[in-house]
């Protein structure tokens, strides 16, 4: 085995390593420590009371699984079409699992994006298609709100997406959802055109523009990172200027049906208990939710998650005001338990095994 090849295994290696599932720890931790506080806090235990399970209930619960499960399976069919189906259902599966294993663990500001490319590759993918396969879906996932935002602000209207019964109350961030949402939506729409105008358009200057970045005092000192990047972004984009127009149309296609889905499991879970009447504003919030949560410091969220959508909501749920703040905080863990948690188990029960079978395990000293 040639040396180079021998160090970028070695590498790959020790990345995936870092996701040792003992990592589920901290973001489990923060998790119940912020439900905890709720529960103490904000929740009025009998206002939960009012949370009735019945045979209705267990439907619309079931409900809200499948569109997690929609959305995995549109995640699914999109890195298929990304690779022209040069990997199987069951590839594809382990690889999106995975990588949302690894984005649960992760701070939403960096996610599972670094690791994806080992991913991928280890399925049978050359590392350069990997790279690209990754940044294609890191490019559709990010343009998705980036049209979807203001189709969203136009429909609703700004107004009435930004404003909650409970405005003016709770901590600081709460009370300025817009500046938030704007600061989550800049930093997505800097991403887009950024790498956009590096896969399409003029990948060199985008490679001399973050060089050059990565050359200042504070910056140097991950410069051999950035310019691995920039040859990244270099490579992709030359395998992705050649795909067709229906290539792109099938991927967006999949990737509005895996988010859209995602964006549903909210709405399901409030029919589940209540009577709803703006579906279309509770799928805006969530994705204003989403939006928000780019700035979160938390492995995948965790605590700031709950906390944003539980006060974000609280008016959609009918009924008495002194009640529906601790009644949406309830939905909000109802609704972190079937779209968060399940990645953690499921990550943590596929991660050792897959390591085993990808990779020889390097010795002392490398050998």
């Amino acid at each position: 085995m040639p040396l180079s090849f021998q160090m970028t295994h070695d590498s790959h290696y020790d990345l995936v390593r870092k996701l040792r599932p003992a990592r589920i720890i901290l973001p489990v931790i923060i998790g119940v420590v912020v439900v905890g506080w709720l529960m103490v806090r904000e929740i009025d235990t009998r206002a939960l009371s009012e949370l009735n399970f019945t045979w209705k209930s267990a439907f619309w619960i079931g409900v809200a699984w499948c569109c997690m499960i929609g959305r995995d399976l549109g995640y699914m069919i999109r890195i298929r079409i990304l690779a022209e189906k040069d990997i199987s259902w069951l590839q594809a599966f382990r690889i999106i699992m995975l990588w949302e294993f690894a984005s649960a663990i992760s701070p939403s500001t960096v996610g599972g994006t670094a690791v994806a490319v080992v991913f991928v590759h280890k399925e049978g993918i050359s590392v350069g298609r990997s790279t690209s396969i990754v940044l294609a879906t890191s490019f559709l996932d990010e343009l998705y709100f980036v049209i979807m935002f203001p189709v969203i602000l136009l429909v609703v209207g700004n107004d009435i997406l930004f404003t909650t019964s409970l405005q003016g109350t709770g901590i600081t961030l709460l009370n300025n959802l817009v500046i938030v949402a704007v600061i989550g939506y800049a930093l997505i729409l800097a991403w887009v055109i950024f790498i956009g105008y590096g896969l399409f358009i003029d990948p060199v200057k985008i490679k001399k523009t973050i060089t050059y970045l990565f050359s200042l005092p504070l910056l140097n000192r991950w410069k051999g990172s950035a310019e691995k990047a920039g040859n990244d972004i270099i490579d992709s984009s030359h395998e992705l200027r050649r795909k067709s127009f229906g290539f792109w149309i099938k991927a967006l296609t999949a990737t509005f049906l895996s988010w859209t889905s995602r964006y549903w499991v909210i709405n399901a879970i409030l029919v589940a208990f209540f009577t709803i009447n703006d579906h279309l504003l509770i799928f805006a919030r969530q994705l204003v939710t989403w939006i928000m949560m780019i700035i979160s410091p938390t492995p995948g969220g965790s605590g700031f998650a709950e906390v944003i959508l539980g006060r974000y909501i609280s008016d959609a749920i009918p009924g008495d005001p002194v009640t529906t703040g601790s009644l949406a905080l309830a939905i909000a863990i109802i609704w972190r338990i079937i779209s968060y948690y399940p990645y953690l188990i499921i990550g943590t029960s596929i991660l050792p095994a897959w390591i085993n079978r990808k990779f020889v395990k390097p010795g002392p000293g490398g050998n």
